[in-house]
């Protein structure tokens, strides 16, 4: 059986939380329940610093305004993640090959990415926080069940996972307007601490 479907879906929750994406492969793959998981993503170090990262973004991703700045950092990380993933995955099985599967996993990660911190962006134009850990605990929720259904029904996940991308693109473009306001508020609030910084500056 193709790995594909598995890298695609494993690329799109990178695109996610690629953190939770290593976690849950690695203890899948340690606990027998998957033989598709590399012996790399089952070595107890990664799994430890797989799971206290997942824990470090599951609190930063809650946080207005703070998870769209997690987002900016792992712009690269996460793309990265479901590259290496991807190619991982393919090595194990031998029926692709890693470079073909590093760039289906990477670019559905940077898109599924795009989604994710657009929707932030958009949703950070409301000040309260409750809308934020609501999105947060859906992402983690689709992440962790899409993953597990994709162990055992990994062409009917990556199908899910397709739809959802798609979904989440198309909702992106009508939330353009609100991602922009967002940046202008954000430029306001920096040229803001800026003046104020100069007007608390002593005189030369």
């Amino acid at each position: 059986m193709s790995v594909l479907p598995l890298v695609f879906t494993s690329g799109w929750a990178s695109g996610i939380n690629a953190y939770a994406v290593v976690l849950l492969l690695g203890v899948f793959g340690a606990t027998g329940v998957s033989d598709e998981v590399p012996e790399a993503l089952q070595r107890p170090d990664v799994l430890i610093v797989a799971g206290v990262l997942f824990l470090c973004e599951a609190v930063a991703d809650k946080i207005p305004y703070v998870d769209s700045v997690w987002d900016t950092v792992h712009t690269v990380i996460r793309p990265v993640s479901g590259a290496v993933v991807g190619a991982l995955l393919a090595g194990q099985s031998g029926s692709l090959p890693d470079l073909a599967a590093g760039a289906v996993g990477g670019s559905t990660a940077l898109a599924s990415h795009a989604v994710k911190a657009g929707t932030r962006m958009a949703i950070n134009t409301s000040p309260e926080p409750f809308s934020n850990v609501v999105m947060s605990t859906a992402e983690d929720l689709g992440v962790g069940g899409l993953i597990s259904f994709a162990m055992f029904y990994p062409e009917a996940a990556a199908i899910i996972a397709a739809v959802l991308l798609v979904i989440g693109l198309f909702l992106l473009f009508f939330l353009v307007s609100r991602i922009r306001r967002f940046l202008r508020r954000r430029a306001q609030r920096r040229e803001e601490k800026r003046l104020a910084s100069r007007a608390g500056a002593p005189p030369p």
